[in-house]
């Protein structure tokens, strides 16, 4: 799984949430390292924030959805932005799920347990 988040203290929690559930999870601070890094092995899932220096969450997306490799990997949005506009422009560019900050973490891994469970039907 990989989780890009530029904000330490958050990755660093998702991180830990994550692999107390059992998940195996790669972690980067910006867009662009996220982007080189599914396009080199592509996750199971990716977990993206939206304002990460380098390629916003939603570039990363979009970049995802082009390439054939990664076209399929289930992406869920962890961000602060909560407007109605910015969860319609995150669903329009193709991400599973959209999660706002603050959120919590219990809520953060049962949604990534559903959506892996979606992808895989």
């Amino acid at each position: 799984m990989l989780v890009a988040e530029d904000d330490p203290d958050v990755r660093d929690l998702v991180v830990f949430k994550l692999e107390q559930a059992g998940f195996t999870v790669v972690a980067v601070g910006d867009g662009s390292e996220a982007l080189a890094l599914a396009l080199a092995e592509p996750p199971d899932l990716a977990l993206v924030d939206v304002m990460m220096p380098g390629l916003s969450g939603l570039d990363v997306t979009r970049e995802l959805r082009r390439h054939p490799a990664t076209a399929q990997v289930p992406v869920i949005m962890l961000t602060a932005r909560s407007q109605e506009s910015d969860v319609d422009a995150g669903f329009r560019t193709g991400v599973d799920d959209y999660v706002t900050k603050p959120f919590s973490p219990r809520e953060l891994v049962n949604r990534v347990q559903a959506v892996l469970a979606r992808a895989s039907t």
